[in-house]
């Protein structure tokens, strides 16, 4: 029986950490650990991993006095790990049935997979449950060799790897070494491209865990320039480390700004037509410095690349002001009555 080890960083979020280390110790076919690091929490986040220690042998716990941030629990993870497989697992999440036993019998089955990832399910602050991506027909798995991949995440530099999906070799997590502090929102990224030069990718087509989504989560107040920027740093540091080895890597670190400009370019065509021109114009600011000499030409081609588009679409158009939504829907004409009234 394959064995995982599983940390679950936490802070603050007492409220969400009994569901989620339930979700992992209600796994079958896997021998299994849990690590809970507390980071200095000022709930009874500390009190709860104690409690459920002492319920359970599986379940450790290491506290903090002060708050050592995320990136340093997730190396402490790394450190303590010793099974087979590794994935780390965010307080305020949880794995979905049967997650862990699927992720082992890929990885058993083929040694040069260096890690599998699976499609995340969201959980709204009100209870509705929807998918965050579409779930494809053909086969439940799909394996990528690792150039492959990451020259496809070059092209599409956009990070769509739930990191709660993420269950990898821990011999694989040990050569790759630790998540980097300097890439605070993207060090996740950085990492499933270092994963990638030591094997092969596994993608388990089905829901593998649930994002919880709160007011509290770090992403709330995360800027959508600051994400375009912060990419670039991880392609850029991956590619100057671990990556100088990968064959093209000049000419892949150029299609990944490139990618960047292209998504930069219909990010701010959306928050433009929502009526959010200031962060429209900074974010075709940074598409015209990754694109310079396309710059006013419309990348079609990332279109194609997109997640759902037409789904996106609606979303856009339902998030219009009103007389913005009547225009694109063809309702208000250059001299019609509403002018007046939408200025």
């Amino acid at each position: 029986m394959a064995s995982v080890d599983i940390v679950v960083p936490c802070y603050n979020y007492g409220r969400f950490l009994g569901d989620c280390v339930a979700s992992i110790l209600t796994q079958k076919g896997v021998d299994l650990r849990v690590l809970v690091i507390d980071n200095a929490s000022k709930d009874d986040s500390l009190a709860i991993a104690k409690s459920l220690a002492a319920q359970d042998r599986r379940v450790e716990v290491l506290a903090h006095a002060t708050n050592k941030g995320a990136t340093f629990s997730y190396n402490e993870g790394i450190d303590w790990g010793s099974s087979e497989y590794f994935l780390i697992l965010d307080a305020d999440d949880a794995l979905a049935p049967g997650a862990l036993a699927r992720a082992a019998a890929v990885l058993d089955s083929d040694p040069d997979i260096s890690f599998t990832h699976g499609i995340e399910t969201r959980l709204e602050a009100n209870g509705a449950v929807r998918s965050l991506a579409a779930r494809p027909n053909g086969p439940q798995v799909e394996v990528t060799r690792g150039l492959d991949f990451i020259q496809r995440l070059c092209r599409t530099p956009v990070n769509n790897i739930g990191a709660n999906t993420v269950i990898r070799r821990m011999l694989a997590q040990k050569q790759a070494g630790y998540y980097r502090a300097s890439l605070p929102y993207t060090d996740d990224l950085e990492m499933w491209l270092r994963l990638a030069t030591l094997g092969d990718v596994a993608s388990i087509r089905v829901p593998q865990a649930i994002r919880r989504y709160h007011a509290s989560r770090m992403s709330v107040d995360y800027h959508q320039l600051r994400d375009f920027t912060e990419r670039e740093a991880a392609f850029e540091s991956f590619f100057a480390n671990e990556g100088r080895a990968v064959p093209g890597a000049e000419l892949l670190m150029a299609k990944a700004r490139r990618g960047l400009g292209q998504h930069a370019y219909w990010s701010a065509i959306s928050h433009i037509s929502r009526g959010h021109g200031r962060i429209g114009a900074d974010l075709l600011r940074l598409s015209h410095r990754w694109r310079p000499r396309a710059a006013l030409l419309p990348p079609l081609q990332w279109i194609l690349k997109m997640d759902r588009p037409l789904e996106r679409a609606a979303e856009i158009v339902s998030e219009m002001p009103p007389f913005r939504r009547r225009i694109a829907a063809g309702k208000e004409g250059s001299g019609g009555p509403d002018r007046s009234a939408a200025a």
